[in-house]
């Protein structure tokens, strides 16, 4: 395939896609990270539950999952509303809303690499920190968090490739307006209703397979990396 063949419109949706993708990535993160951290070293009413929710855009249809996110997020939204009129921000229709549904989508797979992660941790190593008279949080940052690195950049990667094949929340959330919220999957969505877009279908299709498979190859090298650091 010939660079030259892709046109501006589908370089458009290769980048946006991209743009998306890091930025469901970077903005979960930090959350992701809290959320694996509480399920891996507390126990408390309703664990269970949490994790059952936090598993559910895993199971439910991404439709559903889209309309939920427009009913809570939209511009008459329980949390839309006070987003658009007091904060001036608005993420139905917008890229950013498809950031936040891809956000979604792919945080499953991110809280579920972190706590693995999490849960292969000695805890012995943690005790002995402590025991030097380190704070809590200061183990966190010089122990646990450096022997997760692997875990968290392997779910964070999951998590990317996620959201670059992300289409059913993203389509009803923020619909899919050419140079806004038009993403590799809707653009292909959109050319299979043209009777001459097969040409640019097959590229996309191609281009959506190199990304996906360079994320999945990239998350199992860290997850080796991971084990054989945790095996030293």
């Amino acid at each position: 395939m010939n660079p030259s063949d892709i046109s501006p419109e589908e370089w458009q949706a290769i980048w946006l896609t991209l743009k998306v993708a890091i930025v469901a990535v970077l903005g979960s993160l930090p959350v992701a990270v809290a959320v694996a951290w509480l399920l891996s070293y507390r126990n408390f009413p309703g664990k269970i539950f949490v994790e059952a929710l936090i598993s559910l855009p895993l199971v439910l249809p991404p439709v559903v999952t889209g309309y939920a996110l427009l009913i809570l997020l939209g511009r008459q939204g329980y949390i839309g509303h006070f987003l658009d009129k007091d904060l001036g921000i608005v993420l139905a229709f917008r890229w950013t809303g498809a950031a936040v549904a891809a956000a979604v989508m792919g945080f499953p797979f991110m809280v579920r690499g972190i706590r693995l992660s999490f849960d292969a941790i000695e805890r012995d190593l943690e005790g002995a920190a402590s025991s030097l008279g380190a704070p809590g949080w200061l183990v966190f940052l010089s122990v646990t968090l450096p022997l997760a690195v692997p875990g968290l950049l392997s779910g964070a990667v999951l998590a990317f490739g996620r959201s670059l094949g992300e289409f059913g929340a993203t389509i009803t959330f923020v619909s899919s307006i050419p140079g806004e919220t038009r993403t590799i999957s809707s653009t292909i969505y959109a050319l299979l209703q043209t009777p001459d877009g097969d040409a640019a279908v097959l590229r996309l299709c191609a281009i959506s397979v190199v990304l996906s498979l360079a994320s999945l190859i990239l998350s199992e090298l860290l997850i080796r990396s991971g084990r054989r650091r945790l095996a030293r």
